[in-house]
């Protein structure tokens, strides 16, 4: 396996405090004699299993990124406007437990991702904690081979210093550890936390820290809240629409919760040089799209790559359509859009 390129020092902007393990206590040690060690046995393992079950634990407790909305003289990825909109703090989150995690494979810069769905464990597992068990790495997800091609060519033009990749629907990271393994970096939005916590873990996985900014909030036209559904077992499918949402898993189980609103054009600021923007939010890409306005009017050779899903069904599941869709990308310059799979690729060609 290729190491991933050494990450570029850390600006103002980027700064991140560096990751830590935690310490394992030291194991007593155990008496000579064997019936002693079998009857610390189950004490020991008791307390193993009451430890990973602990809900308080978390990552280090190192002072975290002060990046915000707010200083955007500092952090360069944030708007003009006083709004404050923290980046997500994985060292005050609660730790995911248990971690599951491998390498992907067939990718030409390979990177590690964290399972935030199980399978329904133990009878039918995912297919990936199938393939980990046989000694296999996770099956590439088509989005990231996708990234590293673009990147790798053209959208990229070879060079990862000053480029940043917004990856709207982040899940678990797939496209973000694509780019940040090449040496892009990353500005993520993913409003469900359970993924948020695999993001976490990836972070510390690939040793991307310094390239991975990501926002607890879901990307839209407008600053406040709104409701969006998770599927439980498939939080990939969570949206905004109850419809959507259960469209692909109608026997899930769907939960609603309240996340956090925001407008990219309030996040990425206007000297920022963007090179892609990846939207993938089950049938909300149109909302995210008028809140990106100003990014995406920008002129050809300054305006980023655009690759957003075009699902037909999700889209109508939230009052729009694939048509109001190519409607306003024409208004903002991007004629040339190209189907390749459920996603379309647009350009100011």
């Amino acid at each position: 396996m290729p190491a991933p390129p050494a990450p570029a020092p850390p600006t103002a902007a980027w700064r991140a405090a560096s990751w830590r393990r935690h310490a394992s206590p030291s194991a007593a040690s155990s008496s000579s004699n064997p019936k002693s060690f079998l009857l610390l046995l189950p004490v020991l393992l008791l307390l193993l299993f009451a430890l990973s079950r602990a809900p308080d634990l978390t990552f280090s407790s190192i002072p975290t990124s002060t990046a915000t909305v707010a200083d955007a003289a500092d952090a360069d990825v944030s708007p003009s406007s006083d709004i404050l909109l923290r980046p997500f703090d994985c060292y005050a989150s609660p730790q995911a437990s248990p971690v599951v995690a491998n390498l992907v494979e067939g990718v030409p810069h390979p990177f590690f991702y964290s399972l935030a769905d199980m399978g329904a464990l133990p009878d039918h597992p995912h297919k990936n904690i199938a393939r980990l068990l046989k000694g296999k790495r996770f099956r590439k997800p088509d989005i990231s081979e996708t990234i590293q091609e673009l990147l790798g060519g053209e959208v990229g033009r070879g060079d990862a210093s000053g480029g940043v990749v917004v990856d709207v629907g982040a899940n678990v990271g797939m496209a973000s550890f694509a780019a940040a393994v090449m040496g892009f970096r990353v500005v993520a939005f993913e409003p469900v936390f359970e993924n948020l916590q695999r993001i976490c873990d990836g972070v510390y996985l690939n040793r991307v820290q310094g390239r991975v900014l990501v926002y607890h909030a879901a990307a839209s036209d407008r600053i406040g809240n709104i409701t969006m559904h998770k599927v439980i077992g498939r939080l990939d499918n969570s949206a905004i629409s109850a419809t959507g949402a259960k469209l692909a898993f109608k026997s899930n189980e769907e939960i609603a919760v309240v996340v956090s609103t925001i407008p990219l054009d309030e996040v990425i600021a206007d000297t920022e040089r963007v090179l892609m923007v990846k939207i993938d939010v089950q049938g909300w890409e149109y909302h995210v799209l008028r809140g990106a306005s100003k990014l995406l009017s920008r002129t050809k050779g300054e305006a980023p790559y655009l690759i957003y899903e075009e699902d037909e069904r999700l889209l109508l599941a939230s009052n729009t359509s694939a048509q109001e869709i190519r409607t306003f990308l024409s208004s903002v310059g991007y004629n040339d859009c190209i189907r390749r799979g459920t996603d379309a690729h647009c350009t100011k060609e």
